[in-house]
């Protein structure tokens, strides 16, 4: 069930994506940034992720110099069920942009290696893929010459957070310079700043000076957020920790530094964490598919000869809860549109009103909104009787209509009335 856009101290609901997402920006069109050090797998992870090559990878720190940027189709059963329904000719599903941004080293936010240029990219994305190296592999340097995702963590995170303590530096002045102009106030006297401000700027100085991420603290009020939105900070966007092990450590669901890892990010403000494999799902996407039914069959027998059962058995591609898991940081949802010609997935933001949710469709959509027609995903499945329209759900009394003020439902299928008359 979407979320109507909480704020401050209640933000902390919905696995604290909320919490994260309230620092961004209110848009569609959000994007999730790749960060990590150099050679851990990012351009690899951006290629699988589009589901084709167009990236450039190669073994050597510095490889992309200019942030790549993808479209990854959004895994959506909902959106296929629909699409093998109404079978149009047209079926256009939700995206995920992604960003491979040139891997940070330490001192990067002071210029380090190509730091500003790669700082200034991050800054650019909504969310971050924080993807770690956990596996060994001699012909796959590292930057520091040794396999260690805890000091990794370490300096991708301190390097995030001195830039971030370095813009705050430059907060004081800006907002003594606005209370001036504001005011009347001449230069030669001290200008006052609000409680609020100084309460903001405190509580952020007290999660940098930890080394961690700002969007993770839990007390900040509704004032206070709206404020630090402004002040450009890193750390105020939501992180997904992406861990990057061999394959023989993916199959076996084991690594000795995923206890580790957890710990540290549990330290930071917690945080999602999902263990991958770029060996492995380079592996299985150069297969057709017969030889990848085989391929998984043959790693599932090898997970239960290392004693696993059950879920913990089944090893499976790890790219659509990739997808999904960077979706869902950016409090992202769909809803569709169906008829004979197109199918459709649309995103909006969680916490969407219908007016808004028809303004992605068209500006005219939104201007002349009049009403939405609304069916939900589950009803359309449990009534709809086989048939390409809905009929049968609304002779099941599940067709509804919707004004200015309803909330988008993940799953919703919609039309929507306008009126938009010429001046």
């Amino acid at each position: 069930m979407p979320t109507k856009g909480k704020k401050g101290n209640d933000a902390g609901a919905d696995l604290g994506l909320m919490r994260a997402a309230r620092f961004g920006r209110v848009k569609n069109d959000l994007s999730m940034g790749f960060v990590g050090l150099p050679n851990v797998g990012k351009s690899s992870l951006t290629n699988l992720l589009a589901g084709n090559n167009h990236a450039e990878a190669a073994n050597y720190p510095f490889c992309t110099i200019d942030p790549n940027v993808t479209q990854c189709v959004v895994p959506d059963k909902q959106f296929k069920y629909l699409s093998e329904c109404y079978k149009p000719p047209s079926v256009v599903p939700a995206v995920l942009k992604v960003v491979d941004i040139a891997g940070l080293i330490r001192g990067a936010s002071e210029g380090a290696g190509l730091g500003n240029a790669f700082l200034s990219h991050i800054a650019a994305v909504d969310g971050i893929f924080h993807l770690v190296r956990a596996f060994e592999n001699d012909e796959v340097v590292h930057v520091d010459d040794s396999v260690d995702p805890i000091r990794d963590l370490e300096t991708i995170e301190a390097e995030l957070c001195l830039k971030d303590r370095d813009s705050l530096t430059k907060v004081i002045d800006r907002e003594k310079e606005r209370v001036r102009k504001e005011k009347g106030i001449p230069r030669s006297s001290e200008a006052p700043v609000s409680d609020v401000f100084l309460s903001a700027y405190a509580k952020c100085s007290e999660m940098l000076d930890k080394n961690t991420p700002v969007q993770t603290c839990d007390t900040f009020k509704d004032a206070e957020v709206e404020m630090i939105k402004d002040w450009g900070l890193i750390s105020t966007k939501p992180q997904v920790y992406i861990v990057n092990m061999s394959q023989k450590n993916f199959v076996r669901k084991g690594s000795k530094w995923l206890p580790k890892i957890a710990e540290w990010v549990k330290q930071h403000g917690g945080g999602q964490i999902i263990p991958m494999s770029c060996e492995f799902e380079q592996n299985l996407a150069d297969m057709d598919s017969d030889e990848k039914k085989t391929f998984l069959e043959d790693l599932s027998d090898q997970a239960k000869s290392k004693g696993l059962k059950g879920p913990q058995a089944e090893v499976k591609s790890m790219i659509p809860r990739i997808i999904r898991s960077g979706r869902a940081a950016l409090c992202l949802q769909s809803f569709y549109t169906c008829g004979p010609k197109e199918v459709r997935a649309w995103t909006i933001m969680k916490g969407t009103l219908a007016p808004q949710a028809a303004g992605v469709i068209h500006t005219d959509f939104e201007r002349g909104f009049i009403k939405a027609e609304v069916a939900n995903y589950s009803d359309f499945v449990k009534y709809h009787d086989g048939q390409a329209s809905m009929s049968k759900v609304k002779e099941a009394g599940k067709y509804r209509q919707e004004g200015k003020t309803y909330v988008m439902q993940e799953g919703d299928i919609c039309v929507f009335m306008h009126n938009v008359t010429s001046s």
